[in-house]
């Protein structure tokens, strides 16, 4: 049995990933992000430093381009950069679909008419509105609701974000999520993503180690290559510099800084040894929809 630390060796780049910036409108106590109002551990990015990682991204083969925060829609400049990336490929956007987009929503509707589907996945985090609102603040349940349904109807691809509880009836909890969209007048076929606790940035949790013994144990090829690393990468801001990370999860450790290119970062081995890895590696967790 090897014991040395397990990896991903990438081998494409099928998908690139924006963080817009650590900053949101909401202050959510769970955030594994750690944003909030005026939040910069991540920097806001803008169109000018955003582009060049567009172009380079498109001529190393990438199919879709993918936006998280903190909340893109506080972001100057996401509109522009979902207009520019629209052009090229279809794009996904991570948001809380509360005040920043609603405001923005006539911006966004230009949008619809661009060569590529764009898409939102909203975070609804529970079945139950007063406990979504204990985190994201009282009538933002319903508002998120609300602006799904404006989406849907600028036929917009939508899906939904939610919280998973480890002894859950994953079954019975979306269907009681699609009562929901049945008031409020969505498709009941909305995709729904469930995510474990990630815990905030910098946590340190207890989880068992991933050697190579067990990416090959427990692990096939095709298993491997359905790891978010392996076809992935992300762009962030931090002190001022653009660099590129392993994936969306692993911005709280320097030691996933792959390098101020996609070009340099697409050839790095990525190290499984963040505590994070281990959602993805025992239960299959991917915050990408390819």
């Amino acid at each position: 049995m090897l014991h040395t630390t397990g990896y991903i060796q990438p081998k494409i780049l099928k998908e690139l990933w924006f963080h817009t910036g650590s900053i949101c409108n909401l202050s959510c106590p769970f955030c594994l992000e750690g944003s909030g109002p005026g939040d910069d551990r991540l920097n806001k990015i803008t169109f000018e430093e955003a582009k060049p990682f567009v172009d380079e991204a498109l001529t190393l083969g990438v199919e879709k381009f993918s936006f998280t925060g903190g909340e893109p829609f506080v972001i100057k400049d996401v509109v522009a950069i979902l207009d520019y990336c629209l052009e090229q490929r279809p794009c996904l956007v991570l948001t809380n679909a509360t005040a920043p987009l609603h405001a923005r929503l006539e911006d966004v509707s230009s949008l619809s008419n661009k060569p590529h589907a764009l898409n939102f996945r909203v975070s609804l985090d529970y079945p139950d509105p007063a406990k979504h609102d204990a985190g994201r603040g009282e009538g933002n349940f319903d508002l998120a609701l609300k602006t799904l349904a404006q989406l849907s109807t600028m036929e917009f691809g939508i899906s939904i974000a939610r919280q998973r509880s480890k002894e859950e009836n994953s079954d019975a909890v979306d269907a009681v999520y699609r009562s929901f969209f049945e008031k409020a007048g969505l498709p009941q076929d909305i995709r729904i993503v469930s995510f474990p606790d990630f815990l905030t940035p910098g946590a340190m949790a207890d989880v068992p180690h991933i050697t190579e013994g067990c990416m090959t144990q427990y692990h096939t090829e095709e298993t491997r290559d359905k790891f978010m690393c392996n076809f992935s990468k992300m762009v962030v801001k931090k002190d001022g510099q653009m660099r590129v990370y392993a994936c969306t999860l692993v911005d709280d450790d320097q030691n996933y800084d792959l390098g101020a290119t996609l070009t340099e970062a697409k050839e790095a081995r990525v190290m499984l040894n963040h505590h994070r890895c281990y959602s993805c590696f025992a239960q299959g967790a991917s915050c990408s929809e390819q």
